[in-house]
């Protein structure tokens, strides 16, 4: 009796024992495919993040190449490109950094809109500039003409000249410097002799441009004498890194119509050689000439 009462003790225990088994097994199995499901999910992620960088970097890569290609047509936009082409460089080593470009898209997608923008811009100044050279090349085959016509085909190649420059800057011409002597009746003689020199009349005209902002601009005149010397007031002035040695300081007041500038300079001595005039706009040359004393 009591023999069978412990056997069917051990048998019950031994039933319990294998519900357990097969129960941690069948959990054991979940664990493993639950965690198979996990890593799977994570490399198929894991390649779609890879395969948007690899998108993202070869949009990023043909838009730096556009901007080389713009760039190379040296046209009035140039500098506008390469800070582009600088933002685009720069996100690409974001990218390159990061393991996500979701919050780059954005980035991305302002840099081409900015791109298409100025891409638009650069092929209608390329058209413009194939307009003006084109009718610059047909005036020079007329230039055997009689007088009369041949300057009323120069007036016509400064109206297309004026219509091409759309900018803000102002462009300087007719840059020239006359050496006189001054009698006393105030009377100026227009001399070459070195010994005879007593004041030097720099002219110059600003161009017509109904884009430019009206008020008064400031031009900073450089002498440079032939021994290499700046003549006038002998002056510094700083525009960023731009150190810039003048003459002096002609003031003028800009109302968008044609202007022509003149002013003295006067030495107690002048030398026998060659003398450069140049003109800054404020640390950017804008015209230049030269002259020479005998």
């Amino acid at each position: 009796m009591e023999n069978s009462q412990n056997n069917s003790k051990l048998k019950a225990i031994i039933l319990i024992l294998s519900l357990l088994l097969l129960g941690s097994l069948a959990y054991m199995f979940k664990m493993s495919s639950d965690t198979k499901t996990e890593i799977q999910e994570s490399e198929t992620k894991y390649e779609t993040i890879l395969s948007e960088k690899d998108s993202v970097l070869k949009d990023l890569e043909e838009m730096k190449a556009k901007y080389d290609e713009e760039i190379a047509s040296n046209t009035t936009l140039k500098a506008d490109l390469e800070a582009e082409k600088a933002k685009v460089e720069a996100l690409i080593v974001r990218v390159k950094k990061g393991e996500s470009v979701a919050h780059y898209k954005n980035d991305y997608l302002k840099l081409k809109r900015e791109m298409d923008s100025l891409v638009a811009e650069n092929l209608n100044l390329k058209e413009e500039l194939e307009a003006v050279n084109s009718s610059l090349a047909n005036t020079k085959d007329s230039l055997s003409e009689t007088r009369t016509y041949n300057e009323e085909l120069l007036n016509q190649n400064e109206d297309l000249a004026k219509k091409y420059e759309k900018g803000q800057r102002l462009v300087i011409t007719n840059l020239k410097t006359i050496a006189v002597k001054e009698r006393n009746s105030g009377k100026q003689i227009e001399t070459e002799k070195a010994s005879r020199v007593d004041k030097l009349k720099i002219s110059f005209t600003i161009a017509e441009n109904e884009l430019a902002q009206t008020g008064v601009r400031d031009y900073y005149v450089q002498i440079i004498d032939s021994k290499n010397n700046v003549m006038g007031e002998k002056k510094t002035i700083n525009f960023n890194e731009k150190v810039l040695n003048y003459s002096f300081i002609t003031s003028v007041k800009y109302e968008n119509n044609t202007m022509n500038v003149v002013k003295e300079l006067s030495s107690s001595k002048f030398e026998k050689g060659l003398y450069y005039v140049n003109i800054f706009d404020k640390g950017e040359l804008v015209a230049n000439s030269q002259f020479e004393l005998k």
